[in-house]
């Protein structure tokens, strides 16, 4: 009965991400029909999610350590159905925004509760790997979304492509609430306040909000130098190539995920997001130097399909895909030991949720900081920047946790 709620939480997991990389996959279609009045209701496109997902975080935990799980879950995927199907009738731009808020108070729920629960029901030696599993579907999600999503609308508009979503979500919905048994765990009080002082998250915190500068510099951007403008520092690859150095990231977390995490299990979690994220910001410095690795390598510029790109084209997926199996180290041990903590009976939704708020200031002022980096000394500093990032980051982390734990916790933990 136990893998049947994780099969349930698991497409849970799927019909969220894909939900959530579909319409970020047609931004840009909505900014074309909806023609914002100016540059704020630009952002707001944007930051209307951010804004919901950052208000609604504590409470939605909150509710999810303090009442049922199971109920708050299937109350987000409620809400969920909701704002997708509310999609394809917005005629306007604010409408569109309302919209986006809506979504993103249902994905904080359906995210920070599902992750809850897997925690909860897993036992100290599978959590990282039940994790990983969980993130994986979502990495699949990821992946199967940003390609069907601009084939489906090309073809049919935004009707059916919010209908498969719908269609997604229902399936979900049943799942949670045919096969979920109820939570019977509550935790009086608010869990923020003893979790917000616990010693091994605030050991965590020291790495998690410089690493969420480095994410989010380096994910995203190596995507815009793949498109950019030669003229602009860019390698001006065509969308078809770019989704592909796109997908390697993903398909190499979601391959990877279930596999590190059951390392991280048997060998030490801490140890685990040390190296991730150590690798991550090695990687990431290498990333302005795909040009020089495929030229001195004499790689092919020309490919089937792609057409005519240059030799730098494999040298960034093989990197991106390197970058990817680095997160891959680190994303399920971190949430494992997030999950640890709160699974004690501190509230292992409230310990998601501090988890989640550490790392919003790092992502919402990482591609404001790109930006100026881009426009000014040129894109490859957003590589440099976002990997010493990750660097300084991993280097805080082991220096904290011998100062306030032991030489040894690197692989008790």
């Amino acid at each position: 009965m136990q893998r049947v709620q994780f099969y349930a939480l698991y497409l849970t997991r799927f019909a969220a991400g894909f939900g959530v990389i579909t319409l970020a996959t047609l931004l840009p279609e909505y900014l074309n029909v909806l023609d914002p009045e100016s540059g704020v209701v630009v952002g707001l496109f944007v930051s209307g999610l951010t804004a919901a997902q950052t208000v609604v975080t504590v409470p939605m935990a909150w509710a999810g350590d303090r009442y049922d799980k199971r109920t708050v879950l299937l109350v987000s995927l409620a809400l969920s159905v909701c704002s997708y199907a509310a999609f394809p009738f917005v005629e306007s731009s604010w409408g569109f925004i309302a919209a986006r808020a809506l979504q993103g108070v249902a994905i904080t729920g359906t995210g920070l509760i599902t992750l809850s629960l897997v925690g909860e029901l897993s036992t100290v030696d599978t959590r990282a790997n039940n994790i990983g599993k969980a993130n994986s579907a979502r990495f699949a999600a990821s992946i199967l979304g940003s390609i069907s999503a601009a084939v489906l609308y090309g073809e049919y508009g935004f009707s059916v492509v919010f209908g498969v979503i719908v269609a997604l979500l229902i399936p979900a919905l049943l799942g949670v609430l045919l096969f979920v048994e109820r939570d019977g765990t509550r935790i009086e009080g608010f869990p923020f306040s003893d979790l917000a002082v616990n010693r091994k998250l605030l050991t965590l915190t020291s790495f998690r909000s410089q690493y969420a500068v480095a994410v989010t510099m380096v994910r995203n951007w190596v995507v815009v130098y793949a498109g950019l403008n030669a003229a602009e520092g860019g390698l001006a690859y065509a969308a078809l190539a770019v989704s592909v150095v796109l997908v390697s990231e993903k398909f190499m977390n979601m391959l990877f995920q279930p596999y590190t995490g059951r390392l991280s299990d048997s060998y030490g979690r801490a140890l685990f997001v040390f190296v991730g994220g150590g690798l991550y910001g090695l990687v990431a410095l290498c990333v302005p130097f795909a040009p020089t690795i495929g030229q001195t390598l004499g790689l092919p510029a020309m490919f089937p399909i792609l057409g005519k790109l240059s030799p730098a084209f494999l040298p960034l997926v093989f990197l991106n895909a390197l970058l990817g199996v680095a997160d891959s180290f680190r994303e399920p041990a971190s949430m494992a030991l997030f999950a640890d903590e709160g699974a004690d009976g501190a509230g292992v939704a409230s310990s998601f949720g501090i988890r989640e708020l550490v790392w919003r200031p790092g992502s919402i002022l990482a591609p404001i900081l790109a930006g100026i980096l881009m426009t000014g000394p040129g894109i490859q500093w957003v590589f440099y920047v976002g990997g010493l990032a990750s660097i300084s980051g991993v280097l805080t982390f082991f220096g904290v946790l011998s100062h306030s734990h032991g030489a040894k916790a690197l692989t008790q933990w």
